[in-house]
Formats: C-alpha cells, structure tokens, sequence
C-alpha cells in the first residue's frame, strides 16, 4: 500500500491544491478546480484509517478519538499542509490543502488596481468576500504581503490556521494563530488593539462580537483586512446584520457605514489551460453606499457598483469580459458564471 508521503510527494509533482483521503473512494487529487483520482483502486475503510493517521503523533490521535475532527498544519520537506482529519459514516478520512511557499503577489494573482489602492487605505475595514474555496486567504495574504513590501508598518495577523508565512520586508509582520498563541478571534483582535498596529488582518469573521471589535477598531484609525462567507456583495448586508444581537443591527449599520473602505468579492473561474484565475466584483465605498448602508438593503449596493467605474469599482460582468476578450476563459465559463449576477 502506498504511504502518505508517496502521496505528498506525488501531489507536489502534480501541483495539485488538495488531497481527499476516503474510505470507498480513490485517492483523489484536485488539479485546475477538478478532482481527479490518482489510482483506480478504491480505499478501504482500514487504508483510509491508515492513511490519515499517518499524518498524526500519539497526541493529536488521542486530540482526534476526542473531538472526532482535528485540523493542523503540517511541515515536511519544505512544503507546507493544512490538514483536516474527521470521521465520516464510521470511517476516518483526510483533507489536505498544499499551501503555497511564499505568499503571491497583487501582480502575479492579476487583480485589478483597485485592491493595490485598498491595500495602502490608512484606516477602516476592507473585506474580501466569496464562497468556500475561491482565493479569499490568498488575496488577502497579497495584500499584507504588498503593504509590507512598501511601507514600514506594523501588521498582525489573527488567523485559523496560519497558512502562510511572512517575513519581515518593510514592515513588520506578527502572525498568531487561534488556539496555539491566541484564544479565539475576539481575544487576539482585543490584544492586538494593545498592540499598536497600524494593519490588522483577521482571517474571517466568525461572530459577532469578532465583527464589531474589528468594525469600532477600522473607525478609529487602524486598517483592518478580513475576509467573509458570502454569496455576493447583494448579500453582504444581512450576512453582517445576521450575526447581530437583539436590536443591534442600527449599531452595525453605523459602524460598518463609518468604518467600510471597499469590498472585493471573487470566484475562481476555469480557465482554458485547466488553471483557475480569479474574477472579481470590487465595490469602493461612496458617500451614496455609506448612505444605502446606513438606510437600506444590500441589493441597492449594485447600482453603485455598476455607476462607480471612475472609483475605481468593478462589475462581475466586465471582470468576466476582460478575461474572455483576453482568452483565459471560454464563453461557456463566461455564461456560466454571469448567470448568478442578473
């Protein structure tokens, strides 16, 4: 039977982004956004079992019969892992995304001007939106890396886990990760708070009480990055508003009215070459989507964006459009794509 590491190896070759473990199932490879099986043989309930634990010492297997789910990173051989291991129907199986060595710059990931300008804002929040699996953390890992290759400045991060790691260039870079050098979000965005920061970048907003020290902190003159699980930027408001409590909605409305620089929200399409390439809907923050944020829905929002092109805002559709006209992605992609933004 073949090992994990013949696996990881294996993986690396291939430059694949993740690696599914599963009892029933092949080994499976995901290359260009596809999962593809790297043998034809199915794994056993005992081989997946074996497989992913291979990945674990004594503790983290008595961490895992505890909780049934572990996550962790892991360092071997010059590559870097975020591992899940959890239980399914009885069975143990792995999840394992291949993170980049080094960070990915603005220009190398070809987004638009407008997140550089967002990255150099000297307060307030920006958010990086999206569905699970579309470039968030590595857009925002862009941009604290192009602040701190600019300018002298002082950056912490609150991240679960730590996906890349930053050497200091300009800045300085302090990285904690939850559980390991910090409680939870909240906790580690009230020290920092104490920690004179000029950026902090929280790797997604999770609660509430997450959401409203990072919205008081970007109004009162700290640069604040985080990314969040939404659909489309439509949406951005009640997915904030949800996690209110009680009537404390007008609250987050005038925080987040006060305190929004921009959001860039992406999806990573297929391109032609079987790579993936990130389009994205940028909405830079007006006084008119200050007073719609203040007042009404989200929906409004749009009418902004599709106005805003002197401030430097973004359609999905023309995003789409630049890429099509420049031949990385079909015209099938192109219809598919847009059909979820009419």
């Amino acid at each position: 039977m073949i090992t994990i590491q013949q696996v990881l190896e294996h993986a690396i070759n291939q430059q694949v982004t993740d690696i599914h473990i599963s009892a029933n199932a092949p080994v499976l490879f995901r290359i260009g956004g596809k999962l593809t099986p790297i043998c034809k043989e199915s794994l056993s309930a005992s081989q997946s079992r074996e497989l992913s634990l291979q990945l674990l010492n004594d503790r983290q297997k008595e961490q895992l019969g505890r909780a049934l789910d572990y996550d962790f990173m892991l360092a071997m051989d010059h590559n870097r892992y975020r591992i899940n291991i959890g239980h399914f129907n009885g069975s143990i199986g792995a999840t394992i995304r291949i993170l980049p060595s080094e960070p990915k710059t603005i220009d190398q990931l070809e987004l638009p001007e407008t997140v550089r300008e967002l990255a150099q804002r000297k307060k307030g929040l920006v958010l990086i939106t999206g569905s699970t699996s579309q470039g968030k953390t590595t857009t925002l890992t862009s941009m604290i890396d192009h602040i701190n290759t600019h300018f002298p400045k002082h950056i912490i991060t609150i991240e679960d886990p730590i996906e890349y790691l930053h050497a200091n260039k300009k800045g300085l870079v302090r990285q904690r990760q939850i559980l390991k050098d910090t409680k939870d979000f909240s906790s580690g965005l009230r020290a920092a708070l104490r920690q004179d920061p000029d950026i902090i970048a929280i790797g997604e907003m999770r609660d509430y009480e997450t959401i409203k020290i990072a919205l008081t902190a970007a109004e009162t003159g700290v640069l604040v990055l985080s990314t969040l699980h939404v659909i489309s930027i439509d949406k951005i408001l009640e997915r904030l508003f949800s996690y209110g409590q009680g009537g404390d909605e007008n609250q987050l409305r005038y925080l987040l009215a006060e305190s929004l620089q921009g959001i860039i929200h992406q999806e990573l399409v297929p391109t032609v070459d079987g790579s993936r390439h990130a389009a994205c809907e940028i909405l830079v923050v007006t006084n008119a989507a200050r007073n719609i944020i203040r007042r009404r829905g989200g929906f409004f929002l749009r009418n902004i964006i599709e106005t805003g092109r002197k401030h430097g805002m973004l359609t999905m559709a023309d995003s789409i459009g630049q890429l099509q006209d420049r031949g990385i992605i079909s015209e099938a992609i192109a219809t598919s794509v847009l059909a979820n933004y009419k």
